[in-house]
């Protein structure tokens, strides 16, 4: 454990003018000189101190070890989601850790999307309602018989979610696409509807609905100079974030539906970072392109939207059972 570097850290978290003697003495309620020791670095920071003071300060877990030979790395995960008020308190704790993104100099988010990014879902009444629909068919084991005709989800989650969705309108993002990137929730869309959940009317209310959200996806792709939109026809995308505020860095890592790992290890975001400059490199930012190769990505994401509104159209009218 790097102490002094931890010792910066909280520092960094610190109000201005704020004494880090008393802060580290008032976190572990100990007496100002025994903290002065500390912050000398006269004393060690047990590993249960250390444990306190990252959890006081909201700092993340791995900033207690730090080395250039190590190949572990420390993660903080977020809870796991069985019902709609766990959904509730995702979106909230997901508010809570990019509000303070807002405003912020030398803000970057990178977001390589493997599928539409969550937060253009939550503009959506639509899209909102289907989502949560489908993570909760998945997630909730008491979800399994209700219809999508029958399902609302509670104004307070629709209020929270809506707010999550705001926010990352007036974040600076980069993110990259690939022409596979709508396919998950097109498959979501065919597969409840062939499994009776949908109705036909429903389910090309909700394509009706995506068609929508590529076209605000497009025209803010013109209109916002914070929003950089790159298309990648070469790599597959893996819902990867990463994050940089001033020198802090962290990268979030999907590891089930919703939940994520997050690291702010310091060599561990610089490869990602490396990584991720890689496929910008090779990848068409649509934004500078001309106005043909984007309509040309848009019109083919539109094309595949069209072929599953035809395939549900169809599926009605040549059902022979």
């Amino acid at each position: 454990m790097e102490q002094r570097l931890f010792l910066n850290e909280i520092k960094q978290v610190l109000p201005a003018h704020t004494s880090l003697i008393e802060a580290i003495a008032a976190a572990l309620d100990i007496s100002y000189d025994a903290a002065h020791r500390r912050t000398s670095l006269k004393s060690k920071l047990s590993l249960s101190e250390s444990i306190t003071l990252a959890k006081y300060f909201k700092l993340s877990i791995d900033k207690l070890f730090v080395s250039k030979q190590s190949n572990w790395v420390s993660v903080e995960r977020t809870t796991a989601i069985h019902n709609e008020e766990e959904l509730k308190e995702y979106f909230e704790n997901s508010y809570n850790n990019l509000s303070p993104l807002l405003g912020k100099e030398g803000c970057k988010l990178i977001y390589s999307a493997k599928d539409i990014p969550v937060f253009y879902d939550l503009k959506s009444d639509t899209m909102m309602r289907f989502k949560i629909y489908v993570w909760l068919k998945l997630l909730d084991p008491d979800f399994h018989s209700v219809s999508y005709t029958h399902f609302t989800p509670s104004l307070s989650v629709q209020q929270i979610a809506k707010r999550l969705g705001a926010l990352y309108e007036d974040l600076p993002i980069t993110e990259i696409w690939d022409l596979t990137t709508i396919n998950g929730t097109l498959k979501q869309i065919h597969f409840y509807f062939k499994a009776g959940h949908l109705t036909e009317k429903d389910a090309l209310t909700i394509t009706k609905s995506l068609k929508e959200t590529i076209n605000m996806i497009a025209e803010r792709v013109v209109t916002d100079p914070t929003y950089m939109f790159y298309y990648n026809e070469l790599l597959l995308m893996n819902n990867n974030i990463y994050a940089q505020v001033e020198d802090q860095q962290s990268l979030y890592i999907p590891f089930t539906l919703l939940s994520y790992y997050r690291t702010s290890d310091r060599i561990t975001c610089d490869h990602a970072k490396t990584y991720l400059d890689k496929q910008l490199q090779h990848s068409k930012l649509l934004n500078t392109a001309g106005e043909k190769e984007r309509n040309t990505f848009f019109n083919k994401i539109h094309k595949k939207i069209q072929a599953l509104e035809y395939l549900i159209s169809a599926s009605e009218a040549l059902d022979f059972e």
